[in-house]
Order: C-alpha cells, then structure tokens, then sequence
C-alpha cells in the first residue's frame, strides 16, 4: 500500500512542475529560516552551560538607591566573596574578579594586547572551568602569578606545556605561568584568556564594604536555595557595613532604609546571566531574552505560514484531483485511504523541503552569520541529534501541512464531483481566508517592527548629543610617560586640530559613581551621585563640549587641582541656582569620613556620555594630575586618511612596537545599538521572507478562486462587465482579507514596539505613517500577486468558459 501511494505521489508531483516546485522551494524556504532562527535562539540559550558547576554557580548582583540614584550593578564589596564563603557552610566557595589587569604583552620586539583579569584562585573550581595542567586551587595563591588559556599557552610558547614558563609584561614584570585551562568557548559571560593573581591588585585586601567593584562569584553546596544565601548576604552585609553606613552619615540601615535609600544583593544563575543581566560593570556585552522571545514567535510565524502556503496551494489545485477522487470513490476507495494518499504527497514533499532547506541553510549560514553576529554552523557529527530531530520535523510538518488538504478532498461526494458542481468562491472557504488573514497579518506585524526599528536608530544616529563626535580619533592604550610626549608630537600633524588624553570618554565604558554633598551638609537627604572623570585642559575642546558658566581648567592655576566643573544635572541636584564659586564635599574614605573640598569653576551643558536609553545623569570632571587611557585628537576633514597614517607613523616612532589600536568615535557610539541594528536588519530578512511565502499561498489561493468562478466570469462577461470590472471583483475579496489581517496587526504592533521603545530615554514616536506604509506595502504587494491571476481570468473567452458542463 505504501510502495503504491509513494508511486502515485512521485507521479501526481512529475505531472503539476510547476505547482509542485512553488510548493516545494516555499516550504523549505520557511523550513530554513526557522532552522536558523532555531540554531540562533538555541545558541543565546546555551551560554555558561558548559560550565562543570553551571547549576550551583551565581553571581552576586548589588541594587543601590542612594541620594535619588539609582545603580544596578554586576559588582560586589571586595570582602563580600570571602567573608561568605567563611561565614555560613551553605556556601562551598567564592571567588571575585576584576577587570583592570594589565593586559600588554611582550613576545620578542612585539607587545600585543590581551584580555586579561585579576582572579582568585578559587574561581576554576567555583565555575567548574577544566584545568589541563597545574594545581586550581593553589595556582593563584602567590603574587606574579597568572593562570593562561590553552590558546595562549599555544601562541607564547608553542605548546600547552607552559606550567613554570614566564610571560613578560610591557612594563618588564614577569609573571609565572601556574596552569593552564581549556579555552573558553564564545557562549561564556567571560571573554579573558589571561587570569593574574588577586593578590596583584592593591584593593583586594580593602576592607571597604561600601564599595562595590568586584564581580563575586558563589558556589552552592547541593540543595541550598539561593534565597536562603541572600538573607545570608544581607546579614554579613548589616553586620560589616552597617557600622561603617553609621560611622559615615550618623544613620542605621534602617533608618536610611525609612527614607526610601537601600542595598539590595540578589544571586543570579550564571547561565542566565547572559539573557538576563544588562548591568553596570558586565563582563560581556550581554544579549536579551525579549528578543529569544520574538525570534521564537517569527519562526513559529513563519513555519505557520509556510505550511498555509502549501495548504492553500493544495487547494487551489483541487479541481483537477476533484474527478481523482470521486472516480476512487466509485471504485471502492475508503476515505482513510485517500487521505493516506494525501498525507503521503505531502509528507513525501516535507522530506524532499527538508533535504533542500539543509542546503539553504548551509549557504546562507555566513551570511546570517555576519547579519547575527554569531558562529553557528551546520555539523552532524557534533550536533548527533540534529538528524532525527529533522526528521521528526519534517514527518511534523508534513502531517500540519497536508492534514487540511488530505481531509478537504478525500471529503468530495462522487455525484456531485463527477457532475462538476463543487462548492466555489472564497465566500465558502471560511479556513482558507481565516489562513491569508493571519499570513498577512504575520506580514503586516513584522514590516510595522522592521520601520520602528529603523526609525528608532536613525533617530538615535541624528539626535544631537550634546558632544561633537565626528572626525574624532581615539587611540587606545596609551599609559606610562610617553603619553604626553605622543600627544605633543601628533598635535604638530597638520591634519590634528587638537587632542587630549584621559580614560574617559563618552563612549561604552564602565563607571562608577561616587558620593558628593553641598558643603556642610553631610547627610543623605542631600547626597547627589555622580561619575567622576579625570580630563586635562584640552578635553572640552577636543569633545565640542559647551561651557555654560565658569571657566575651563588650566594648568598654570595650582588650585584647579581641587576645581571641579559640574554638568546641569549634577548643578541642579545640588540645588545652586550660580554654582560657579561654591562648594561640594566628596567622601574620600567611607571608612572613616574623612572629606575633600572642592570648587565649582563652571558648568557644562549635559552631554549623552551613555546609552540614549538613559537620561543624562549627573557628571562631574576634575583635573587628571596624571593623564592614561585613550588618546584622543579632533581631525580636519581633509585628507584623512593621510593624516591618519601619519599619526600610525608617529605612534610607532613613540611607542615602538606596541600595537596600533585607534578607532572614530563616532563607530564607538554606534556599537552601543550594534544589536538594536542587527534586530533591525533580522527583523527586515524575517519580514521580506514572510511577504515572499505568504505571496506564494496567494498566488495558489487566487488561482483556485479565478479557478472556481470561471463559469460566473463567464456569465458576467456575455451580460457587458469590463475586464477592470472584473479584475475588481476576483480582488476584492482578497483585498478584504488583507485589510482584516491590518487591523488585527497594528494594535499588537503598536504595543509591541511601545513596549520596546520604553527602554529608550529619548525615542521617536510611532508615526501614523509607519502603518499607513506598511499596510500599502502589503496590499501592493498582494495585488502584484493576484493580479496576474485575475487579468487571465477576467480575459478568458466566455464561451470556452459556458460550454462545458
């Protein structure tokens, strides 16, 4: 029986080309695309999974509101991971990082730039990273130390083997090599290769327990809730901050609690750090869930209408199986049979889609590759359960796809299929239409999210700032005593109009903020928190920065090195009306607060120096007594790659054999929404593929109904309707459906896209007209389609149509 439906099969798909290479290459164009949204959506769930301890590790996350600010951050108290881990036997371990290890490398003449972190010894078995050689638990416990990647091992001394080796920093500091680890794979919150010894870095043994700077990581023993750790955490943290909180501002916790300030400590999983965690001090750019989310829906969007596509293309083709089947009838065919037929082309065509999407995938893998930023691949023998769960995909779809279509004919009665009297017309088919509406409603949703989308960056790239960051070249890297002498000899460049050296610009960079007062009012109704950037003199102009009030700094004033220049928000949370010429306090040492005096000089117009998800929060710039960081210069726009080569030349004349590292600002400004634009442009491909599909199962949906009213045209035609009367009428059932499908689309697109908009600060509005565009769009497109469809219908000879009984 089976061997005779897949003859049938192979013969009935031999005989319509046409229909069935639409109906095949449609689906495996839905097949693909929803495979590579898979593969993406299973590689944003994948990271940290690979780690030994991945179910018991956490991080620990710290919630502060203080002075009206609020910051959310991935960091902890240097104390805070030990004194746990000492504390309660809940806790098996602890370990910290901090990301400001030297990260210069010397090998020979060559320095080269590595990602690198300060660590204690205990974060291998906290993480459960494999070791391949040297001891985890002591590797870091001595200063000079450094635990390596194998890729390092492999590119600094030519084998894995580098246990007792030495690397050589660029300051000429040697650090001995005390194990080596398996190399992280891309889907890690962690991005270092280079691992130095905690003890290396000066603040690790603060006692401070009201700054937070260290990322502190937590391993579990078995069948420890979480919870139970954080109501441990905040007791430690009462007991050891809590005097120092009193100490400082004269309140308890609970009193500073009563007046709506807090720190809060909460334990994330690790593997959900990457999906859900976007906070200050990341190790990683982290992705978001929202979007597994919505890939996940447009995938499921565009199977559903990939298997409607085949459904209606089917259908539209069952007039001419319609006397198949009633011939089988009348020869003793069962319906179970038939539809065993039916089912049978169908799951035939899902495999033979299946086999064709596997090509599609594999050759539009690097360009979604690129188009996502990710590294997937298509491989077998890696992913073993790749084949059968294809294979049960392909045995699903066939069976959703050809269900309608296999139960539709095999339910025709003999009589009135041999006699020709079919019920027709799109008034009948309630599914079919209820089918276009949610294609095209699919459709209209995805082009409505592709233009906010778009709308949304380019207002972002036009909005002004408050910073001029054109034509503004950023060096990095740039530390020790030559940086001034770099400086001066590149000013003298002609194409150089000015340049400064700090550590902080207005581009993606971790701060923290500090706490400052109105002088004489110490308390915590009047503290402000504000970052503190260390600039010199020629900052401001480099950064088209506008003064407001004041002055700017200089050198030949000795007391600008306790002045400092506030931006607007920082001058009116202190409530100075003229700001110019008074003075704010800043806590030096929590500890035991002990202060600083400094004065206001002037006043900046604030400036976007984060994300423009956020508003502007209060800043502050003081006079950096020794410049490190970024060397950054304002170039003319003439020539500039010329004069950029020259700079390459003069850093190299200055800084011999240390790696040329520079970049414009304005592309470091762009990074910050480098997702939002990858969505963008995924969201466009998903939204043409989906139009593409849906036009298919419109054009077989046009062709059943011109189909199944020829003899009505034909009528219509002897009684003087015109082909544009005609052309009309086939239309306009379709045009109907289409404007159901965007009404039913823009309230759930306009929710969603508000929704996502809310994390934008300064955003655009969504505009009437980014609607009105994409439900012309649709229509035209749908009419394209049908057109073609109802003008050979329309211009049929009537009587060729009335003749046939």
């Amino acid at each position: 029986m089976l061997s005779n439906y897949l003859k049938i099969a192979f013969r009935n798909l031999w005989r319509n080309k046409t229909y069935s290479a639409i109906n095949l290459f449609g689906l495996a164009f839905g097949i693909a695309t929803c495979l590579l949204i898979t593969f993406y959506v299973i590689d944003e769930l994948s990271y940290d999974r690979f780690l030994g301890h991945a179910d018991r590790a956490y991080r620990i996350n710290t919630d502060i509101n203080f002075g009206g600010s609020e910051t959310h951050t991935a960091a902890s108290a240097a104390p805070m991971g030990p004194a746990l881990a000492q504390a309660y036997p809940d806790i098996e371990a602890a370990a910290r990082i901090r990301d400001q290890a030297p990260g210069m490398i010397r090998k020979g003449t060559e320095k080269i730039q590595e990602r690198s972190v300060y660590a204690d010894s205990t974060l291998f078995d906290v993480l459960g990273l494999t070791v391949l050689a040297g001891n985890s638990k002591t590797a870091l416990n001595q200063p000079h130390t450094v635990v390596i990647t194998r890729r390092m091992a492999l590119k600094y001394f030519d084998t894995p083997e580098a246990v007792g080796k030495t690397l050589i920093l660029n300051e000429n500091v040697p650090y001995k090599v005390t194990g080596v680890i398996e190399d992280l794979p891309r889907t890690s919150h962690l991005n270092a290769d280079l691992y130095f010894s905690m003890l290396d870095h000066a603040d690790s043994k603060e006692n401070s327990w009201l700054s937070h700077n260290y990322s502190t990581y937590l391993l579990l023993k078995p069948g420890v809730s979480p919870q139970q750790v954080e109501g441990q955490i905040r007791q430690l943290f009462l007991k050891h901050g809590g005097p120092m909180i009193q100490q400082w501002l004269g309140k308890n916790v609970a009193e500073l609690e009563a007046g709506g300030s807090y720190v809060r400590y909460t334990l994330l999983p690790v593997p959900d750090i990457h999906l859900h965690s976007n906070r200050v001090d990341e190790m990683n750019p982290s992705g978001n869930i929202q979007y597994v989310y919505i890939f996940s829906a447009i995938a499921i969007f565009i199977l559903f209408i990939a298997c409607i596509n085949f459904m209606n293309l089917a259908t539209a083709r069952s007039a001419h199986r319609a006397k198949e089947v009633g011939v089988r009838k009348v020869l003793g065919s069962a319906s179970a049979h038939l539809i065993g037929q039916f089912l049978t082309e169908s799951i035939l065509l899902s495999f033979m889609a299946c086999s064709i999407s596997l090509l599609l995938v594999e050759l539009a893998l690097p360009a979604f590759n690129q188009l996502a930023d990710k590294q997937l691949s298509l491989n077998f023998i890696r992913d073993w359960y790749l084949l059968p769960f294809l294979l049960t995909f392909a045995l699903f779809v066939g069976v959703l796809a050809g269900s309608y279509p296999a139960f539709y004919l095999s339910s025709f009665e003999p009589a009135k299929v041999l006699k020709g009297k079919l019920t027709a017309g799109m008034r009948s088919g309630w599914l079919r239409s209820s089918l276009v509406v949610f294609q095209f409603f699919a459709s209209v949703f995805l082009i409505i999210c592709t233009l906010a989308i778009h709308r949304q960056l380019n207002f972002i790239q036009q909005k002004q700032v408050g910073f001029d960051r054109e034509q503004v070249l950023m060096l990095d890297g740039v530390y020790g005593p030559q940086v001034q002498a770099l400086k001066n000899e590149i000013l003298r460049i002609p194409g150089v109009q000015s340049g400064t050296v700090t550590g902080y610009l207005p581009t993606p960079s971790w701060r923290g903020n500090d706490s400052f007062f109105p002088e004489g009012e110490i308390t915590p109704e009047r503290a402000v928190q504000m970052q503190t950037w260390y600039v010199d003199p020629d900052y401001m102009k480099t950064m088209g920065l506008q003064l407001l009030a004041g002055r700017n700094f200089s050198n030949q004033m000795a007391t600008d090195s306790s002045a400092v220049i506030l931006n607007e928000t920082a001058a009116k949370l202190f409530g100075y009306t003229s700001p110019t010429g008074r003075k704010i306090a800043e806590i030096e040492d929590p500890q035991t607060g002990r202060t600083r005096q400094l004065n206001v000089i002037g006043v900046v117009k604030n400036f976007n120096y984060e994300s423009l998800r956020e508003n502007v929060g209060a800043l502050c710039l003081l006079l950096n007594a020794k410049p490190a960081g970024y060397a950054t210069f304002r170039l003319k726009t003439q020539q500039l790659p010329e004069t950029v080569a020259k700079i390459e030349q003069t850093w190299q004349r200055v800084l011999p054999g240390q790696p040329f590292r520079a970049q414009f600002m304005d592309e470091a400004f762009d990074s910050i929404y480098r997702s939002e634009q990858r969505v963008g442009k995924v969201f466009l491909s998903f939204a043409i593929t989906a139009i593409v599909i849906a036009c298919l199962g419109l054009f077989g949906l046009a062709a059943y109904s011109a189909e199944q009213r020829t003899k009505e045209i034909g009528v219509r035609k002897v009684l003087g309707a015109t082909e544009l009367q005609l052309v009309a009428l086939l239309s306009s059932d379709f045009v109907r459906l289409i404007g159901i499908a965007f009404l039913i689309a823009v309230p759930i697109a306009w929710y969603v896209m508000d929704q996502w908009l809310e994390g934008f600060a300064y955003r655009s509005s969504l505009s009437i007209w980014i609607f009105v565009g994409a439900g012309a769009a649709s229509l035209c497109i749908a009419l394209l389609t049908i057109s073609s469809q109802a003008i050979r219908a329309a211009a049929m000879n009537p009587v060729k149509s009335l003749k046939s009984e």
